[in-house]
Protein backbone atom coordinates (compact mmCIF):
# COMPACT_ATOMS: atom_id res chain seq x y z
CA UNK A 1 0.00 0.00 0.00
CA UNK A 2 1.12 3.73 -0.82
CA UNK A 3 -0.42 6.72 1.61
CA UNK A 4 -0.84 10.04 0.42
CA UNK A 5 -2.35 12.63 2.46
CA UNK A 6 -4.59 14.54 -0.40
CA UNK A 7 -6.21 18.40 0.39
CA UNK A 8 -9.44 19.19 0.25
CA UNK A 9 -11.45 22.99 0.58
CA UNK A 10 -10.06 24.87 3.75
CA UNK A 11 -12.75 26.69 5.74
CA UNK A 12 -12.66 29.36 8.17
CA UNK A 13 -14.47 28.80 12.01
CA UNK A 14 -15.25 30.02 14.78
CA UNK A 15 -12.22 29.89 17.82
CA UNK A 16 -14.73 29.34 20.54
CA UNK A 17 -17.19 26.44 18.35
CA UNK A 18 -13.63 24.75 17.91
CA UNK A 19 -12.55 24.94 21.36
CA UNK A 20 -15.67 24.64 23.25
CA UNK A 21 -14.68 26.09 27.01
CA UNK A 22 -10.99 26.32 26.19
CA UNK A 23 -10.74 30.24 27.29
CA UNK A 24 -9.74 32.51 24.16
CA UNK A 25 -6.59 33.46 25.85
CA UNK A 26 -5.40 29.72 25.63
CA UNK A 27 -6.72 28.48 22.16
CA UNK A 28 -5.32 32.08 20.63
CA UNK A 29 -1.78 30.85 21.77
CA UNK A 30 -2.04 27.43 19.75
CA UNK A 31 -3.50 29.18 16.15
CA UNK A 32 -4.11 32.97 15.63
CA UNK A 33 -7.75 33.89 14.99
CA UNK A 34 -8.49 36.51 12.26
CA UNK A 35 -10.43 39.41 12.66
CA UNK A 36 -13.42 37.82 12.91
CA UNK A 37 -12.47 35.41 15.44
CA UNK A 38 -12.53 32.90 13.11
CA UNK A 39 -9.58 29.47 12.40
CA UNK A 40 -8.24 28.45 9.38
CA UNK A 41 -9.01 24.59 9.11
CA UNK A 42 -7.88 22.06 6.94
CA UNK A 43 -10.38 19.44 5.37
CA UNK A 44 -7.79 16.93 4.66
CA UNK A 45 -8.65 13.35 3.01
CA UNK A 46 -6.17 10.38 3.00
CA UNK A 47 -5.52 8.46 -0.21
CA UNK A 48 -4.87 5.00 -0.13
CA UNK A 49 -3.52 3.10 -3.51
CA UNK A 50 -3.15 -0.73 -3.81
CA UNK A 51 -5.13 -1.59 -0.93
CA UNK A 52 -5.37 -5.05 -1.74
CA UNK A 53 -5.69 -3.76 -5.54
CA UNK A 54 -8.52 -0.89 -4.93
CA UNK A 55 -7.37 2.97 -4.63
CA UNK A 56 -9.61 4.34 -1.81
CA UNK A 57 -10.01 8.04 -0.61
CA UNK A 58 -11.06 8.24 3.38
CA UNK A 59 -13.66 11.09 3.21
CA UNK A 60 -13.66 14.37 0.92
CA UNK A 61 -13.62 17.20 2.26
CA UNK A 62 -16.09 20.15 2.06
CA UNK A 63 -15.96 20.29 -1.05
CA UNK A 64 -17.20 23.31 -3.44
CA UNK A 65 -21.06 22.52 -3.07
CA UNK A 66 -21.85 25.81 -1.16
CA UNK A 67 -23.65 28.44 -3.33
CA UNK A 68 -22.13 31.73 -2.22
CA UNK A 69 -24.05 33.02 0.73
CA UNK A 70 -23.77 29.68 2.36
CA UNK A 71 -19.80 29.51 1.52
CA UNK A 72 -19.20 32.79 2.94
CA UNK A 73 -21.30 31.90 6.13
CA UNK A 74 -19.32 28.45 6.53
CA UNK A 75 -15.85 30.38 5.96
CA UNK A 76 -15.31 28.20 2.86
CA UNK A 77 -11.93 29.65 0.97
CA UNK A 78 -12.63 28.58 -2.16
CA UNK A 79 -14.95 27.98 -4.80
CA UNK A 80 -13.29 25.24 -6.83
CA UNK A 81 -13.59 21.55 -6.00
CA UNK A 82 -9.45 21.65 -4.33
CA UNK A 83 -9.73 17.61 -4.09
CA UNK A 84 -10.45 17.05 -7.39
CA UNK A 85 -7.34 19.04 -8.60
CA UNK A 86 -4.73 17.60 -5.45
CA UNK A 87 -6.10 14.12 -6.82
CA UNK A 88 -5.34 15.01 -10.12
CA UNK A 89 -1.88 16.20 -8.97
CA UNK A 90 -1.42 12.79 -8.05
CA UNK A 91 -2.49 10.98 -11.16
CA UNK A 92 -6.17 9.87 -9.79
CA UNK A 93 -9.35 10.83 -11.73
CA UNK A 94 -12.93 10.52 -9.66
CA UNK A 95 -13.25 7.50 -12.09
CA UNK A 96 -10.22 5.68 -10.83
CA UNK A 97 -11.57 5.62 -6.59
CA UNK A 98 -12.80 2.37 -6.19
CA UNK A 99 -14.22 3.38 -2.35
CA UNK A 100 -14.77 6.26 -0.73
CA UNK A 101 -14.62 5.71 3.02
CA UNK A 102 -17.08 8.59 5.22
CA UNK A 103 -16.31 8.39 9.14
CA UNK A 104 -19.81 10.33 9.84
CA UNK A 105 -21.89 12.84 6.95
CA UNK A 106 -21.28 16.04 8.30
CA UNK A 107 -20.99 18.84 5.27
CA UNK A 108 -17.04 19.32 6.12
CA UNK A 109 -16.35 15.71 5.52
CA UNK A 110 -19.00 14.62 2.80
CA UNK A 111 -19.70 17.81 0.98
CA UNK A 112 -16.20 16.78 -1.21
CA UNK A 113 -18.83 14.02 -2.85
CA UNK A 114 -20.22 16.28 -4.77
CA UNK A 115 -19.88 18.17 -7.89
CA UNK A 116 -18.99 21.98 -7.69
CA UNK A 117 -21.98 24.43 -6.83
CA UNK A 118 -23.63 25.14 -10.35
CA UNK A 119 -26.78 27.39 -10.28
CA UNK A 120 -28.15 25.72 -13.19
CA UNK A 121 -27.65 22.64 -12.42
CA UNK A 122 -28.12 20.53 -8.91
CA UNK A 123 -25.48 18.75 -7.39
CA UNK A 124 -24.68 15.06 -8.40
CA UNK A 125 -21.88 13.04 -7.11
CA UNK A 126 -18.45 13.17 -8.25
CA UNK A 127 -17.07 9.32 -8.04
CA UNK A 128 -18.79 7.44 -10.43
CA UNK A 129 -17.65 3.87 -9.74
CA UNK A 130 -17.07 4.17 -5.72
CA UNK A 131 -18.38 1.66 -3.17
CA UNK A 132 -19.15 4.29 -0.26
CA UNK A 133 -18.80 2.87 2.62
CA UNK A 134 -20.34 4.70 5.78
CA UNK A 135 -21.26 3.64 9.46
CA UNK A 136 -25.02 2.34 9.47
CA UNK A 137 -25.90 4.98 12.55
CA UNK A 138 -23.80 7.90 11.24
CA UNK A 139 -26.60 7.59 8.30
CA UNK A 140 -29.00 6.95 9.70
CA UNK A 141 -28.23 10.07 12.32
CA UNK A 142 -28.25 11.98 8.42
CA UNK A 143 -31.39 10.59 7.01
CA UNK A 144 -33.12 11.99 10.38
CA UNK A 145 -30.80 14.79 12.18
CA UNK A 146 -31.68 16.14 15.94
CA UNK A 147 -32.39 20.24 15.40
CA UNK A 148 -29.17 20.44 17.20
CA UNK A 149 -27.10 19.32 14.39
CA UNK A 150 -29.63 19.60 11.25
CA UNK A 151 -27.52 22.03 9.97
CA UNK A 152 -24.25 19.46 9.66
CA UNK A 153 -25.84 18.11 7.40
CA UNK A 154 -26.52 17.95 3.48
CA UNK A 155 -30.41 17.32 2.91
CA UNK A 156 -29.94 15.30 -0.37
CA UNK A 157 -26.86 13.55 0.35
CA UNK A 158 -28.34 10.38 1.74
CA UNK A 159 -30.94 10.48 -1.12
CA UNK A 160 -28.45 10.19 -3.42
CA UNK A 161 -26.14 7.71 -1.99
CA UNK A 162 -28.96 5.15 -1.59
CA UNK A 163 -30.25 5.85 -5.58
CA UNK A 164 -26.12 4.96 -6.30
CA UNK A 165 -26.53 1.62 -5.58
CA UNK A 166 -23.23 1.63 -4.38
CA UNK A 167 -23.58 2.13 -0.64
CA UNK A 168 -22.53 -0.02 2.01
CA UNK A 169 -23.14 0.89 5.78
CA UNK A 170 -21.28 -0.53 8.00
CA UNK A 171 -21.57 -1.52 11.97
CA UNK A 172 -18.64 -3.95 12.44
CA UNK A 173 -15.05 -3.66 12.35
CA UNK A 174 -14.71 -4.58 8.84
CA UNK A 175 -16.26 -3.46 5.66
CA UNK A 176 -17.39 -6.48 3.25
CA UNK A 177 -15.66 -4.29 0.43
CA UNK A 178 -12.12 -3.63 2.25
CA UNK A 179 -11.98 -6.96 4.13
CA UNK A 180 -9.98 -6.91 7.03
CA UNK A 181 -7.09 -4.43 5.38
CA UNK A 182 -8.78 -1.28 7.27
CA UNK A 183 -10.10 -1.90 10.89
CA UNK A 184 -13.14 0.27 12.03
CA UNK A 185 -14.07 1.23 15.62
CA UNK A 186 -16.89 3.59 16.77
CA UNK A 187 -17.56 6.63 18.92
CA UNK A 188 -20.31 8.37 19.81
CA UNK A 189 -19.27 11.77 21.67
CA UNK A 190 -19.39 13.65 18.70
CA UNK A 191 -21.97 12.14 16.67
CA UNK A 192 -23.15 8.91 16.71
CA UNK A 193 -21.61 5.75 15.22
CA UNK A 194 -18.58 8.19 14.03
CA UNK A 195 -16.35 5.49 12.02
CA UNK A 196 -12.77 5.51 13.15
CA UNK A 197 -10.86 3.65 10.32
CA UNK A 198 -7.41 1.73 10.74
CA UNK A 199 -5.24 1.24 8.03
CA UNK A 200 -1.62 -0.22 8.56
CA UNK A 201 -0.18 1.90 11.02
CA UNK A 202 -2.25 4.82 10.72
CA UNK A 203 -5.46 5.36 12.20
CA UNK A 204 -7.95 8.35 10.68
CA UNK A 205 -9.29 10.78 13.85
CA UNK A 206 -11.70 12.81 11.94
CA UNK A 207 -13.44 14.46 14.34
CA UNK A 208 -12.79 12.44 17.31
CA UNK A 209 -9.55 14.41 17.41
CA UNK A 210 -9.21 16.82 15.15
CA UNK A 211 -6.13 18.09 15.17
CA UNK A 212 -2.69 18.57 17.78
CA UNK A 213 -4.66 20.34 20.16
CA UNK A 214 -7.20 18.13 21.18
CA UNK A 215 -5.02 15.23 21.94
CA UNK A 216 -4.88 16.75 24.91
CA UNK A 217 -7.72 14.91 26.57
CA UNK A 218 -9.84 17.90 28.25
CA UNK A 219 -9.54 19.51 24.98
CA UNK A 220 -13.32 19.35 22.89
CA UNK A 221 -15.55 20.94 20.62
CA UNK A 222 -18.19 22.79 20.90
CA UNK A 223 -19.95 21.06 18.05
CA UNK A 224 -19.60 17.98 20.40
CA UNK A 225 -22.99 15.96 21.34
CA UNK A 226 -21.56 14.80 24.67
CA UNK A 227 -18.34 16.33 26.00
CA UNK A 228 -17.36 14.47 28.90
CA UNK A 229 -18.03 10.95 26.97
CA UNK A 230 -15.48 11.90 24.23
CA UNK A 231 -12.81 12.74 26.33
CA UNK A 232 -13.92 9.33 27.96
CA UNK A 233 -13.28 7.75 24.28
CA UNK A 234 -10.08 9.82 23.88
CA UNK A 235 -8.83 8.40 26.10
CA UNK A 236 -9.17 4.79 25.22
CA UNK A 237 -8.50 5.00 21.71
CA UNK A 238 -5.24 7.02 22.83
CA UNK A 239 -4.38 4.19 25.11
CA UNK A 240 -4.21 1.70 22.71
CA UNK A 241 -3.03 3.60 19.64
CA UNK A 242 -0.08 4.74 21.87
CA UNK A 243 0.27 1.21 23.22
CA UNK A 244 0.73 -0.35 19.74
CA UNK A 245 2.36 2.70 18.05
CA UNK A 246 -0.37 3.73 15.44
CA UNK A 247 -0.27 7.01 14.11
CA UNK A 248 -2.79 9.79 14.22
CA UNK A 249 -4.20 11.22 10.83
CA UNK A 250 -5.65 14.58 11.52
CA UNK A 251 -8.32 15.75 8.91
CA UNK A 252 -8.59 19.75 10.41
CA UNK A 253 -5.21 20.76 11.58
CA UNK A 254 -3.84 22.89 8.68
CA UNK A 255 0.07 22.16 9.34
CA UNK A 256 0.19 18.37 10.67
CA UNK A 257 -1.01 15.38 8.64
CA UNK A 258 -0.08 12.81 10.74
CA UNK A 259 2.01 12.45 14.15
CA UNK A 260 2.25 9.67 16.35
CA UNK A 261 0.76 9.67 20.03
CA UNK A 262 2.66 10.05 23.44
CA UNK A 263 1.99 10.33 26.82
CA UNK A 264 4.20 11.67 29.90
CA UNK A 265 5.02 10.46 33.32
CA UNK A 266 1.87 12.88 34.40
CA UNK A 267 -0.58 11.07 31.97
CA UNK A 268 -1.11 14.06 29.49
CA UNK A 269 -1.19 12.85 26.02
CA UNK A 270 0.97 14.44 23.17
CA UNK A 271 2.45 14.13 19.46
CA UNK A 272 6.12 13.48 18.17
CA UNK A 273 7.26 12.52 14.63
CA UNK A 274 4.71 15.22 13.55
CA UNK A 275 4.39 15.18 9.44
CA UNK A 276 3.00 18.25 7.25
CA UNK A 277 2.14 15.73 4.60
CA UNK A 278 1.91 11.85 3.86
CA UNK A 279 3.38 11.63 0.06
CA UNK A 280 3.52 7.98 -1.39
CA UNK A 281 4.30 6.14 2.17
CA UNK A 282 4.73 2.55 1.71
CA UNK A 283 2.97 -0.16 3.97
Amino acid sequence: MRLWSVEGNKQRLDGGAMFGNVPRNLWAQWLTPDAENRLEFACRCLLVEDLDGQTVLFETGIGAFFEPKLRARFGVLESEHVLLRSLAARGVNPEDIDVVVLSHLHFDHAGGLLTAYDEHRAPELVFPRARFVVGRRAFERACAPHPRDRASYIAELPELLRRSGRLELIDGAEAPCLGSAVRFEYSDGHTPGLALAEVGSVVFCSDLIPGRPWVHLPVTMGYDRYPELIIDEKRGFLEDKIARRVRLFFTHDLDCAVALPVSDADGRCGVTAEERTLDGEQL
